[in-house]
């Protein structure tokens, strides 16, 4: 209890003065969540709560500032399947490669929906995405139209692919880091607009500078999103806290429209350049999506920025901080890309014959898995799940994070070690069990290819073109992170080298 009026002590002012609203009133909401806390029943047997509840929060205090941890703390003490309370929801949370396989990939359908999460609701148009709308024929018809049209743009290997593309982004990222001359600097802008040219290519045929002002206002309403999406569950529990300015957010909604009404003025029916090219074509035929409209568009094309920006970004900065930590790695990176590449750059039909360089990105995946819960799911029917009963409608949280530190697969699960990867005859294990980060099923992420294809390409040229290390006199970067939707690392420096 201590906790509580402590952390309310703290919060209150804030709250007041972001939201703008009186202390009578803000009093008014407390007095309804409490009394409708004691009210609402819990469901007949949900999993166990985890102790740690309280009123009105629920969990939120007991998960602290590091809820991934927190949560493989509670699966050791109250097993795979559990309950969290956000607020005064239940939300059902599935540990362990058998609970989230069987979720995700035996019984996808059953998993497959999108729960009511008001920021995420928000930022998507209440489902008007592809994100977070709910299960059902508009879901399927957007997803697979979607994937369709980004195949035929090049998310594909061989023949019209984008690999071409993504070298000469490569290409660029180098020059870009050749410009620091051996000195210190933090790369996490530069990658993350280099990821952000590749899917805005396929977007909207536009690429931005490393120092484009129209991308830091990009990047900035993306960070907000990014941000209130890890938010949305205390905006959920605190409604009056949606009366925060969201303009940030909002500027993204103002690109991307001035991007359709230019892709608009300027269509050729018969030539479609682009994924906004191709949407406005079927918005006109109505042939593979039904009711599409230019506002699906928009939140469809959020989606796409959003997912192919920051968790690509995220996994390359991960990898090249482990890399720069463990310099023997790194020169084992370096041995095979010289035995196999020789003096020229990588290339997609190279990969299999790189077995240490693709274990080294998916150790990266594993050891810190970029978006450690995936976007919470919900129940299309009530499902049983081992000796417990799930409602219809039930928000599942899939702690994909608990595959990926799971002794039992992955011996000293915290140490870098992308030989977990190699067979005995150093051949790639390419699917491991306990091991999804991409999620799986109905709901996987819709651009793994391309993903796997620019982490491919952006690691090998990278490290086929310098050597990263510490800056003298300073200690190796750390593993701590930032944790919002996604898990970013802290700000860090190197040195990149020639080669």
């Amino acid at each position: 209890m201590a906790a509580v009026v402590s952390w309310i002590a703290e919060s209150v002012p804030e709250i007041l003065q972001i939201s703008g609203m009186t202390l009578q009133t803000f009093l008014v909401f407390c007095a309804a969540f409490l009394l409708a806390n004691v009210l609402l029943k819990r469901s007949r047997n949900l999993p166990p709560y985890p102790a740690g509840c309280v009123p009105v929060l629920g969990h939120f205090l007991a998960l602290g500032r590091a809820p991934p941890l927190k949560l493989a703390a509670w699966r050791r003490q109250y097993g795979d399947v559990f309950t969290v309370r956000l607020g005064m929801e239940d939300v059902v949370v599935l540990n362990g490669y058998t609970a989230i396989k069987d979720a995700l990939v035996d019984r996808s359908e059953l998993f497959a929906s999108r729960p009511q999460v008001y920021f995420l609701d928000l930022i998507t148009g209440n489902g008007k995405d592809m994100a977070a709308v709910r299960w059902g024929p508009g879901f399927r018809q957007r997803k697979r139209f979607a994937y369709t049209v980004l195949k035929n743009l090049g998310m594909k290997v061989g023949r019209g692919s984008m690999e071409g593309h993504i070298r000469e982004e490569a290409n660029c990222l180098c020059s870009r880091m050749a410009e620091y001359k051996g000195q210190p600097f933090d790369f996490a802008h530069d990658v993350t607009v280099t990821f952000a040219n590749v899917i805005c290519s396929m977007l909207f045929g536009k690429r931005y500078d490393y120092g484009d002002e129209t991308f830091q206002e990009l990047k900035k309403a993306i960070d907000a999103v990014v941000i209130g999406l890890a938010a949305g569950q205390v905006i959920s529990v605190f409604p009056f806290l949606r009366f925060v300015p969201g303009g940030l957010v909002f500027s993204l909604h103002h690109v991307l429209w001035e991007e359709i009404s230019r892709h608009r003025e300027h269509l050729d029916r018969k030539n479609p350049r682009d994924f906004l090219d191709f949407c406005l074509l079927e918005v006109d035929q109505q042939d593979k999506v039904e009711g599409l409209t230019e506002e699906n568009v928009m939140y469809m094309a959020m989606n796409l920025i959003l997912a192919g920006t920051e968790t690509t970004a995220g996994t390359l900065l991960w990898a090249l901080l482990y890399i720069t930590q463990n310099p023997a790695i790194q020169q084992k990176v370096h041995e095979e890309l010289d035995a196999v590449i020789g003096v020229s750059l990588p290339t997609l039909s190279h990969r299999p014959q790189l077995p240490y360089v693709n274990a080294c990105l998916l150790e990266t995946m594993r050891i810190r898995t970029v978006v450690p819960f995936a976007l919470p799911h919900a129940t299309t029917q009530d499902v049983k799940v081992r000796e417990f009963h799930i409602p219809k409608g039930t928000q599942v949280i899939l702690n994909l994070y608990s595959l990926h530190v799971d002794p039992t697969y992955w011996p000293d699960p915290e140490r870098f070690d992308p030989e977990r990867f190699l067979d005995a005859e150093g051949n790639i294990i390419n699917k491991p069990e306990s091991f999804m980060p991409f999620g799986g099923g109905r709901r996987v992420c819709l651009g793994e290819k391309l993903a796997r294809m620019e982490l491919f390409l952006f690691f090998s040229t990278l490290l086929q073109s310098f050597t990263f290390r510490t800056p003298e006199g300073t200690p190796p970067p750390n593993t701590d992170y930032v944790l919002g939707l996604t898990w970013s690392p802290r700000p860090f420096q190197v040195c990149a080298t020639p080669r």
